[in-house]
């Protein structure tokens, strides 16, 4: 149990580095929480500082959840002064680490210690704890929420929709271990809606950004 704690403080606070705050502390001191939508997320960070900026906070704010998941949950108790006794109480426990790891970087990045607790609504760092869990999860991840934004233009009904497919698919699929990670995808779902909250709000009054087209790719524009 000591374990699972301290290597969640580590990834909450790994996710509290936020990739936009970051870089734009590095760019003079621009903090996009004051700017466009006042969040401190990519798509903010893309409409308000251009390509080069959202890149780099893409790169920072996906990598926290592949770290979280892929380098600090599996890391060796040892390494950080604690007994790695086994038995059963660890195994089970070992079987929650990579996804309680995950989610507090999410929530790290949503509400970031070093940063006043503002921060994104999750999403990057969401995808880069999916890549940490299975690649093949995200894919189908990613592949709903292109389809969604290519139907409906809204960025954040995309990622709505793109989390609950989280869950769907680990109970369809079977994927092992189904406990965690159904609970996991059912939990973010709920979180990334919540989140989302004002863009829901948004959507709802008719005043919701719509992407036209693959704008993320250069092509079209954000009206």
């Amino acid at each position: 149990m000591i374990e699972l704690i301290v290597k969640v403080l580590a990834s909450y606070l790994l996710g509290s580095l936020v990739g936009s705050l970051i870089v734009g502390r590095l760019r003079g001191g621009v903090d996009i929480r004051t700017l466009g939508s006042g969040n401190a997320g990519g798509t903010n960070a893309l409409r308000t500082q251009g390509k080069a900026f959202a890149a780099w906070v893409m790169v920072i704010d996906v990598g926290k959840g592949i770290v979280a998941t892929l380098v600090i949950a599996p890391l060796s108790p040892s390494l950080l002064g604690l007994s790695s006794a086994g038995g059963t109480d660890t195994i089970h426990i070992s079987e929650w680490l990579t996804v309680a790891c995950g989610a507090a970087a999410i929530i790290g990045h949503v509400y970031p210690a070093w940063f006043g607790f503002r921060g994104g609504k999750g999403v990057a760092t969401l995808v880069g704890v999916i890549f940490g869990v299975s690649p093949l999860l995200l894919l189908v991840v990613l592949l709903v929420w292109l389809i969604v934004v290519a139907l409906f233009g809204f960025v954040g009904l995309a990622s709505i929709a793109a989390s609950s497919s989280i869950p769907v698919f680990v109970a369809v699929s079977g994927m092992q271990p189904q406990s965690p990670l159904l609970f996991f995808g059912i939990a973010m779902t709920a979180f990334v809606a919540f989140t989302h909250r004002s863009n829901i709000a948004r959507m709802r009054a008719g005043t919701e950004p719509r992407a036209r087209r693959l704008w993320l790719l250069g092509r079209g524009r954000v009206s």
